[in-house]
């Protein structure tokens, strides 16, 4: 686990765990690191949280102190960033955003020449140079200094790219949007519009502090009332840096990143165009996916947690599709990363291909009640492979069966371990979770205080 990078990027609070002289000093860094074999070319995109803005001036000055010129998208989604960073040919892209947390958080996201997120050699240096323990590097003098261009025709041409996908008209389709006050709150419409849908739009009034505010993919209830009550066909739902979409169908029921793996690996399959027959999935995809899958005779992987490792079997093995319950969807024939606008088109293809309603497309996945808690524990890796806790957790295993579930896994930031449990019914589930953790209790694993949980 890097010191501050993640695996989406350098995120807290802005000001706090993430300064403006962090972001000046990435800068720095980045402006010098690909400049030296001559200029290098950086392009910067951004959301509409407040201090998005700062950021951005903060990472301008660092970068062309170093004698790189940067190329400002303005606000724009991260999977834009992506595709122009690759197609324009530029040495690197950022995007600030912290996606679907809340305004006072923000993050900067790193992406190579190819649009993929930023090799981790390149993230160590960059790591080593925010602790000091890489020299400063040279200031830029005279006309090496770089220069700070408008590119807003960047965005232009992504979403001229995004229209050019749609394989239907949408005439007659209302579709209802929900651009969590975030990135998609310009193009997402105009998109739709394009496409011939009459197009309902919510969460599109951004104030610098209302992103993800009731809005978007972290509250679907909204979505979900608007297209019911409206009489929608379908709606979709963006975070703040559109990379995730979640659908809602006729019926207002939500319609989550595993029933759309689900319905396009299945559209991909009926076309002879599912790359090994394979979808690749994280750990937490619900149960009822696999068995879906299952039933189709579809294969899947499963990845740790975060697109990041989805994309990263998917280079490797050459699979097509992939991504997580949480909406990120990777179409690896288009982009490098998971795409919110893009995940729309191709539901919407899928759709009028089939000449079918959403509901439609995703009845056959029966959705596995879950309940996940998490447990503060001394010590992660002992408590995870204590003896008891392996037994017991075993034992769970061979109760639930090929009905069900059990994964326990390390927080990556917290001093927490998390127990999830997926069985046919809810008691099911607590029941066994809360017997692990009176094991972990008994074998004096866990801090004192409360335990968070979630369902």
């Amino acid at each position: 686990m890097s010191k501050y990078f993640g695996t989406d990027g350098f995120r807290g609070e802005a000001n706090v765990d993430l300064t403006v002289e962090h972001a000046y000093r990435i800068g720095r860094f980045l402006g010098y690191y690909y400049s030296k074999n001559g200029k290098a070319n950086i392009v910067i995109g951004k959301d509409t949280r407040r201090s998005s803005y700062m950021f951005e001036c903060a990472l301008s000055a660092g970068i062309t102190a170093s004698g790189a010129d940067v190329y400002l998208m303005h606000v724009t989604t991260t999977p834009s960033v992506s595709y122009i960073t690759k197609i324009d040919e530029f040495d690197c892209g950022i995007m600030i955003s912290a996606s679907h947390n809340p305004y006072f958080d923000n993050g900067i996201k790193l992406l190579n020449s190819r649009g993929e997120k930023m090799e981790d050699q390149v993230i160590s240096e960059i790591e080593r140079y925010l602790d000091g323990d890489i020299a400063e590097v040279p200031f830029a003098r005279g006309a090496e200094i770089g220069q700070v261009i408008d590119h807003v025709s960047g965005r232009n041409r992504y979403v001229g790219y995004l229209i050019s996908l749609a394989t239907h008209s949408y005439k007659n389709k209302k579709v209802a949007l929900d651009c969590a006050n975030g990135s998609t709150w310009m193009i997402a419409k105009s998109v739709f519009d394009a496409l011939g849908a009459e197009t309902h739009v919510i969460g599109n009034s951004p104030t610098g502090i209302n992103i993800n505010e009731a809005c978007g993919s972290t509250h679907m209830e909204h979505l979900c009332t608007y297209v019911k009550e409206n009489n929608m066909d379908v709606g979709f739902a963006f975070d703040g840096d559109a990379d995730r979409c979640l659908a809602v169908d006729e019926n207002g029921e939500l319609v989550d990143g595993d029933k759309i793996l689900y319905l396009y690996s299945c559209y991909m399959k009926e076309r002879d165009k599912l790359a090994n027959n394979t979808v690749v999935t994280t750990v937490m995809s619900n149960f009822g996916l696999y068995k879906a899958l299952d039933r189709a005779d579809i294969r899947y992987e499963k990845t740790d947690v975060g697109d990041k490792y989805v994309y990263e079997n998917m280079r490797e093995h050459g699979h097509m599709i992939g991504g997580e319950q949480s909406g990120h969807i990777i179409f690896a024939k288009y982009a490098t990363t998971g795409d919110g606008m893009l995940t729309a088109i191709k539901i919407m293809q899928a759709m009028l291909a089939k000449k079918q309603t959403l509901s439609e497309l995703v009845r056959d996945v029966v959705v596995y009640p879950q309940v996940l808690k998490n447990v503060k524990v001394t010590n992660k890796d002992e408590a995870l492979h204590h003896p008891a806790v392996r037994r017991v957790e075993q034992e769970v295993a061979q109760e639930l069966g090929a009905e069900g579930r059990i994964l326990l896994r390390k927080s990556g930031t917290e001093p927490v371990l998390r127990i999830m449990v997926e069985a046919p019914t809810r008691h099911v589930c607590e029941d066994l979770v809360d017997r692990v953790i009176s094991v972990m209790k008994e074998e004096g694993l866990l801090l004192e205080g409360k335990q968070g949980c979630q369902g």
